[in-house]
This record gives C-alpha cells, sequence and structure tokens, in this order.
C-alpha cells in the first residue's frame, strides 16, 4: 500500500504518493498539485563513472501534450527534442540542486520530470522542483536537502503566492526562490523594472513560504526516508596536496594566476602541470590526478587571495568594472548591429526585423501562449575560448543565456500597436571571459536602438560574485566577476535592468545557499554597476533609439479594414492578394479582426499596395476621382478597371470635349487612365467620364 502525504500550499492541495509508481527507481514520487500531475524520479548509478572530475547530474523535464489535451503537430505525432521552456526548467532545477550533492561524489545521477496533467491553476515547473527534491531527500542518493521552491508574481503591487497561468500573464513579476532551512539557494525572475527593495521584499516572502514546504518534506523523509548509501570519494588525497606544494610553493601559484590575460595564466598553468608531471612520473596513480590536484591549488589561491587579502587576480579593486568599450553599426547591411566589451568578454548582438507573420510558434503546455514576436538567440563558439570544438547547434547553457537576455529586454519592447514587428536579436560571442549574457543585454539594447526599435528603457546587466569564508560573516561580494573568479567562487549573480528598476536576474551558487546580508549587497551592487554602465558607456555610444528604421529593414504599414471585407482583398483561391504582391514586391498580412500589415523594402511599393487595397474595400464615390487602367474597348465606350474588384465604363460620349468617331482615337487597352464617377445605378454598374477628371 502507497503513502500519501498532503498540505495545503498557496491555497491548493499538495499531495505526494509515495511507493505507488516507479518503485525501482532510488526514490519515486507522483505529485499532484491541484490537478497537475508530475511523475518526479531521482536514479544514481552503483558506481562512479571513471575518468570525470565533476558530478555528472542530468535533469529532464518531460513535457506530454496529453497533459493539455493535444496531439503534437509534425509528421510522426511524438513529442521530439526539449522545448525551449522545458530545457529552462531542468536548468531551475538543477541550480538549486546540485550544490547540495557530495562534491566528491561522481556517480552518475539522473532527476526526471514527467508532466502527465496540467491545471492551469498549478504550475507543473513548480510540481516537478518540488518532486525532484523530495524524491531525491527519500532516497538513498547523498544530498544535503532537503530544498523547497516557491514562486511569487506581483499584481496591483501585491504579491501572489505561486500564482495559476492568467495571474501570470497580467503579473509585473515572475519570481522563482529555491531555499535550504535557512538560506536563499537560488533566485530566478523576470520583472517589469521591479524597484530593488520590492524585489528584496518578494525573494524573503518566497524564502518563508520555502520553510513550511521543506517541514512537510521533512515528514515525508522521516516516514519514507531511505538511509544514504555510501560511495567511493574522488576527493584528492592531502598527502597529493602536500608534495606538489613542495614543488610548487603557494607564492609560486599566486603569481601564475594573478594576472589579467587568460592567455597568459592558461599558459603559466600548463607550465606547472609539465613540472609536475615530470616530478610524478614514477607514480602513475598522481599523474592521472594532477589536474584536479592542480585545480584545487588554484582554487584554493584565488580563495585565500581575495577574502584574506582583498587582492583580484587582475589587480582590480573589489567594485572594479573591467575596461568597457561600445560600438554601434558595426556589420553593414544588417537592420541594427552592435558590440559591447566588458575586459576579455565581448558580444555583437544583431537585429532582425520582420513582418508579424514571423513570430516564433510555439506548441507547448502553456495553451495561452501559442506564438511570440520577440526572439533572443545567443551563441557561444569554442573559439570565443581559445578551444576548438565542432558546433552542434545550441545546447542547455546557450539556451538558457539567451533565455535570460530575452526577459531582461521584454519589459522594455514596445507593443505590437506601438512597433508592429517580429524582432529576433542574435548574440554572437566573440570573446569570453566572465558574464558573456549580461554583455548580450547590453549589446542588445544597443543594437535594437541602432536599429530604430523604440525601446521604452535602455537596459544593462552585470554580475557579481562571492568568496565566503568559514562563517556566515565571513565574505566579500566582487563586482563583475571574471572567468576565474567564476570557477573558483562561490556565487554569479547576475541583475539586468534599467535606471528604475530590476527586469531579471539569475543566481547561481555553489554553497549551501546566500544570507540576506549577502542577497542585499548583492543587489546594492549590481544597481550602482549597471547605473554606470548606461551612463558611462552604451548612452554615450547612443543616447536613444533613432527615429527612423534602417535603409535594408523592412518597413510595415498597417491599415484596419472591415473583416467583411477581407476576403475582396484575397480574392477567390488567393488570386486578388497574389496579384497586389506579385505587382508590388511587398508583403501582406491580414487578421481576422481585418488589421492589415504591408511590409516592404521599397516605400513608394508599400504606399501603392496600400492603395490598391483601399480601392478594393472603399465604396466607390460619385463625384470622386480614380486611377485606372483600361482593360476592354467597345464600340460605344471603354471599361475601365479601376481596382481588382471594381471597374466602370465611359460611355463614348464622356472620352473628350470634342466628337470623338472612334473609342481608339482617345484610349486604347492598357492605357493607365484618370477617370471621374459620375453615377452608381441600383445594379451597381459604374459610370465614368474621361473629360470631366481633374
Amino acid at each position: 500500500m502507497y503513502k500519501k502525504f498532503e498540505m495545503e500550499l498557496a491555497g491548493r492541495p499538495l499531495v505526494v504518493d509515495v511507493d505507488r509508481v516507479g518503485k525501482q527507481a532510488n526514490g519515486a514520487v507522483l505529485m499532484h498539485y491541484g490537478e497537475t500531475v508530475v511523475l518526479s524520479t531521482a536514479t544514481a548509478s552503483e558506481k562512479p563513472r571513471e575518468g570525470i572530475d565533476f558530478f555528472p547530474l542530468s535533469v529532464e523535464y518531460e513535457e506530454k501534450l496529453y497533459a493539455v489535451g493535444k496531439i503534437p503537430g509534425g509528421f510522426n505525432k511524438r513529442e521530439g527534442k526539449a522545448s525551449e521552456n522545458a530545457v529552462l526548467t531542468s536548468r531551475v532545477i538543477d541550480r538549486p540542486m546540485r550544490p547540495l550533492f557530495p562534491k566528491d561524489y561522481r556517480n552518475d545521477v539522473t532527476l526526471d520530470n514527467l508532466v502527465m496533467s496540467v491545471d492551469p491553476e498549478c504550475s507543473p515547473e513548480l510540481t516537478a522542483m518540488l518532486g525532484s527534491s523530495i524524491a531525491t531527500c527519500i532516497s538513498d542518493i547523498p544530498f544535503d536537502g532537503p530544498c523547497a521552491t516557491t514562486q511569487v508574481g506581483l499584481i496591483d503591487g501585491k504579491f501572489i503566492i505561486n500564482p495559476n497561468t492568467q495571474q501570470n500573464h497580467v503579473s509585473d513579476l515572475k519570481l522563482t526562490v529555491a531555499s535550504t532551512r535557512d538560506k536563499v539557494i537560488m533566485i530566478e525572475a523576470g520583472a517589469n523594472e521591479v524597484p530593488e527593495d520590492k524585489m528584496l521584499e518578494a525573494i524573503f516572502e518566497a524564502h518563508k513560504v520555502n520553510q513550511q514546504v521543506i517541514a512537510f518534506i521533512d515528514t515525508i523523509v522521516a516516514e519514507c526516508g531511505k538511509p544514504k548509501h555510501s560511495y567511493e570519494s574522488c576527493a584528492v588525497p592531502e598527502e597529493l596536496f602536500a608534495a606538489i606544494k613542495e614543488i610548487v610553493p603557494p607564492e609560486e601559484m599566486e603569481e601564475a594566476v594573478f594576472t589579467d590575460v587568460k592567455q597568459v595564466r592558461e599558459e603559466n598553468i600548463r607550465n606547472i602541470k609539465d613540472k609536475l608531471a615530470e616530478a610524478f612520473a614514477d607514480n602513475e596513480e598522481w599523474l592521472a590526478l594532477i589536474d584536479d590536484a592542480v585545480y584545487q591549488y588554484q582554487k584554493k589561491t584565488v580563495r585565500k587571495m581575495i577574502l584574506k587579502d582583498h587582492k583580484r587576480p587582475d589587480g582590480r579593486e573589489i567594485t572594479q568594472i573591467r575596461p568597457l568599450a561600445a560600438e554601434v553599426d558595426i556589420i553593414p547591411r544588417v537592420h541594427g548591429s552592435a558590440m559591447f566589451t566588458r575586459g576579455q568578454t565581448q558580444i555583437c548582438t544583431v537585429t532582425t526585423l520582420a513582418p508579424l507573420s514571423d513570430a516564433q510558434r510555439i506548441d507547448g503546455l502553456d495553451v495561452n501562449e501559442t506564438s511570440k514576436r520577440y526572439m533572443h538567440h545567443y551563441n557561444f563558439p569554442s573559439y570565443s575560448v581559445g578551444e576548438t570544438k565542432v558546433s552542434r547547434g545550441p545546447g542547455r547553457r546557450e539556451i538558457g543565456h539567451g533565455a535570460l537576455a530575452e526577459r531582461a529586454l521584454l519589459p522594455v519592447i514596445p507593443s505590437e500597436e506601438e512597433f508592429p514587428y517580429a524582432i529576433r536579436l542574435v548574440s554572437e560571442t566573440f570573446e569570453s571571459n566572465g558574464s558573456t549574457s549580461q554583455a548580450s543585454v547590453c549589446a542588445s539594447t544597443m543594437s535594437l536602438m541602432a536599429a530604430g526599435v523604440p525601446i521604452k528603457k535602455p537596459v544593462a546587466g552585470i554580475s557579481c560574485g562571492l568568496v565566503t569564508g568559514d562563517t556566515d560573516d565571513d565574505y566579500i561580494v566582487l563586482t563583475d566577476i571574471q572567468g576565474l573568479e567564476d570557477f573558483f567562487g562561490d556565487m554569479d549573480f547576475k541583475v539586468a535592468g534599467t535606471k528604475d528598476g530590476i527586469t531579471a536576474i539569475q543566481m547561481d551558487i555553489k554553497i549551501h545557499g546566500l544570507t540576506e546580508d549577502i542577497i542585499r549587497e548583492a543587489i546594492a551592487r549590481t544597481r550602482e554597476a549597471r547605473i554606470y554602465i548606461l551612463d558611462e558607456v552604451m548612452l554615450k555610444c547612443i543616447p536613444a533609439p533613432r527615429e527612423h528604421l534602417g535603409k535594408y529593414a523592412p518597413k510595415i504599414r498597417q491599415l484596419t479594414v472591415d473583416p467583411e471585407k477581407i476576403g475582396e482583398i484575397i480574392g477567390q483561391r488567393g488570386k486578388t492578394i497574389n496579384s497586389i504582391i506579385e505587382e508590388t514586391g511587398v508583403k501582406i498580412d491580414i487578421d481576422d479582426d481585418g488589421r492589415v500589415c504591408v511590409c516592404g523594402i521599397d516605400e513608394d511599393m508599400i504606399e501603392k499596395a496600400i492603395n490598391i487595397i483601399h480601392s478594393i474595400v472603399d465604396p466607390l464615390e460619385i463625384g470622386k476621382t480614380y486611377e485606372g487602367t483600361v482593360v476592354r474597348i467597345m464600340p460605344f465606350g471603354a471599361f475601365v478597371k479601376l481596382s481588382p474588384n471594381k471597374d466602370g465604363m465611359i460611355h463614348i460620349s464622356k472620352l473628350a470635349d470634342r466628337r470623338v468617331n472612334k473609342v481608339e482615337d482617345v484610349v486604347n487597352i492598357g492605357d493607365e487612365v484618370r477617370v471621374k464617377v459620375l453615377d452608381i445605378d441600383k445594379m451597381g454598374k459604374v459610370s465614368l467620364s474621361l473629360k470631366d477628371a481633374e
């Protein structure tokens, strides 16, 4: 008989079934939050994976479209590769849990979350986050949990705990906070310029709720938890460290790592490894551990120098930002481009504008979101860090960084009504040495302004790091961390925003959580830094969005027509609209509400297409003059096509002020003529005059 546990979470029942399904996994729970159902499992290999120096954790979040009553699109009608939302959810589950596993654990661990039913009132992502924590806690896998996760929204100035789908769409804040018993361990946020004080309040409100969930998890573990299994430690032996220090004294290691040029540092470390390999040539066991041992030695050296001596590897002050540079229009013919450089981190972002019909279609579990018009893609080639590796498309890191930059800029993107374009930003990493995602935010802001996109406010981003000591009070926060400080430090706290508030946060840490003091200091430090970047670099490069789109950008004009007239614009089997497109070279999109978007490069052709559409949908007025083409000649007059669906006849007596013996003496088929409407009879026949046209 399975065991069932229940609590009320944000006004909805959270039910956990243990030993009901998945009994062969190390840990498995069937999670019910309202009518959302997620199966969360945790499994581990029996032995460590050989030849690796990291913890091999895999997190999966599987979206099944049957959960919302859909059949997948496409040819084979099966779910394909993970959606962007699934990848991002997997990352949010991974980030708070990874630090809670033993650092010397090398067994493969997989956390799998299968979404089987979605209740719009209860987030499947949140349910999976809680499920992964509970499944791991009750398993025999070593894990220093539990941890819990809460989502927070902000509507009309009030916090909403675990908002539903409808509330999320109107919320000014989408915040996810994970906590251990005492500290905050992960923060992820997208916000509509939420002030720092309000953001801090929301974070600690979520932390309080997390404590209630952790107490609930404790009751489950007390009754169902398995004893944690022993494992083979992969820690570097202390005697090896002692031997290395005899060969490479601490002073030599400090000199090797403390330089502001990444390539010089890497060369210094290679020389140290070669020296050690020569010294340990007869000890195969130690030879295999040199890479890991030198990494740990570097880490201890860097941390000690930063924490105790306040000395950073590149010689900067604790709050100092690396040298900054900004340029726009570096790529010709694209719609907008900008490059942002911070130390050895360099990003170029290119803006592309297109009709709304080019918006991305979304086939996911959110039934209310089927497309998005603003897309941000981030690329991280191996050459940006001096390595060689074949590109096999964007990985989870690239998808995550692109989504973070997209989230940071979304609040300042103009609405469809203000700017009826689909917008794609592509951030190319030219060089990387710390926080390329936030450099992407800066480059993207400038690229949008260079393209003439009327963003509401400029956005900048920066990252802070952390090195901690033996107590909660022994720590130092670093502004603008470079790669080495990220690798060997305890935190990567990325914050983007305008001068008026935060638009995005992503916090990764490697320790068991942050105190309130650390979070407050990091938020304050990032605000100072991003305002400095805005004022001193970005806005000096380009102070405001350009008033006009670039030469090569498509121009879009909108008009609204009677929805009942849409069929006339399209014509039988699309004949009418295709003829307009062929004649003018524009692209025409029409929605069901009668909004017509005409897109093209040549503004004269756009104007011509709009005039043709007006001629189709606007009724002819007696006494008004129109342009038309002679399409047929009869002995008594000429027939003129005024639009694809309207024509009229000029009687021979109305061709000229003189007597006309033959119609061809005045007009011929194909002539462009200007005519005046004299009459429209009850049958809709139109009488025209050439001689009376102005």
